[in-house]
């Protein structure tokens, strides 16, 4: 099987990590937070000290970052990707929800030194990624992603090429868009339930087998009735960032997202409110204390 580098340890990076040694594949790991690196150790695969040590050892690399400037020095800085001796004939798969002009950026680095950087987003939470429930969302260069299709198996329960580099950026931002607002009117009706006497648990039984239903009701429908957002699967915090890239394309495109401006509200209130290290399903926990509590009670952070 493929050996496949993983460069960002994180929640996604682990989930992927351990997915692709299940599969059989052999998983060289690198993160700049030494205790990700001994955990994918524990998971089976094998660590290294640097970008450029894992693609000295592998063909595919994938990249799951939590900022630019991660990317930028995993694919320019002094021991990155770029400045491998491993990098001619190298693919990168980059994973993470960027602006496409730094991913750009990145793809003009790596090409100049022989590597093909692929832009391919993820459409699933940190808990979806341990399922393999996530959705692979790939373009760039059509051979390089037919060559990395086992990769691409091994990760997610579906893949879609969607054309040209930046068209898989693109489809994430549409699809974060409906994320945003699905999660924020689970815990509008949540709430309004709550308020009206209705036992949280059977409101998620019924209205998830109900015409009301989506993804992130049956994804963050057990935290809202629980009232409990920790682990995180994708923090308040980092999810806004989302929001803000989303909202800068919608306005280069010219097209209006009153729906996402409205939902974009509940998420500053629930980061100014202290929750940017939870999961986003704690926006519910915001519009329990705008209501005075739902529950009995106001939720703190």
């Amino acid at each position: 099987m493929e050996t496949v580098g993983m460069l960002g340890l994180g929640i996604m990076g682990s989930a992927m990590s351990l997915n692709l040694i299940k599969a059989g594949h052999q998983v060289i790991g690198y993160d700049p937070v030494d205790e990700q690196v001994f955990r994918l150790v524990r998971l089976g695969g094998k660590g290294a000290g640097s970008p450029g040590e894992v693609a000295e050892q592998c063909r595919v690399i994938i990249t799951s970052l939590p900022t630019v400037e991660a990317l930028q020095q995993v694919t320019r800085g002094d021991q990155g990707l770029a400045q491998s001796q491993g990098s001619e004939g190298l693919i990168v798969v980059e994973c993470s929800t960027f602006p496409l002009s730094a991913k750009e950026e990145a793809r003009a680095a790596l090409a100049r030194s022989g590597a093909v950087m692929l832009d391919c987003p993820l459409s699933g939470t940190g808990a979806q990624a341990e399922n393999r429930d996530i959705v692979v969302l790939a373009s760039g260069d059509e051979v390089a992603c037919k060559q990395c299709e086992p990769v691409f198996k091994a990760i997610g329960r579906a893949t879609y090429y969607l054309g040209g580099f930046g068209a898989g950026s693109k489809m994430k931002f549409v699809a974060n868009l409906l994320v945003a607002i699905h999660n924020v009117s689970a815990a509008e009706a949540f709430v309004m339930g709550m308020k009206g006497g209705l036992d949280p648990e059977t409101m998620y039984r019924v209205i998830a087998d109900s015409a009301g239903s989506s993804r992130m009701l049956e994804v963050r429908g057990p935290m809202m009735v629980a009232g409990k957002y920790e682990p995180a699967t994708m923090k308040l915090g980092v999810f806004q960032k989302d929001i803000a890239m989303i909202r800068q394309f919608a306005r280069e495109m010219g097209s209006p997202t009153p729906l996402l401006d409205a939902s974009a509200e509940v998420y500053d209130q629930a980061n100014a409110s202290g929750w940017q290290d939870w999961d986003t399903g704690a926006v519910c926990a915001v519009l329990e204390q705008m209501a005075g509590g739902a529950r009995g009670g106001k939720p703190i952070p």
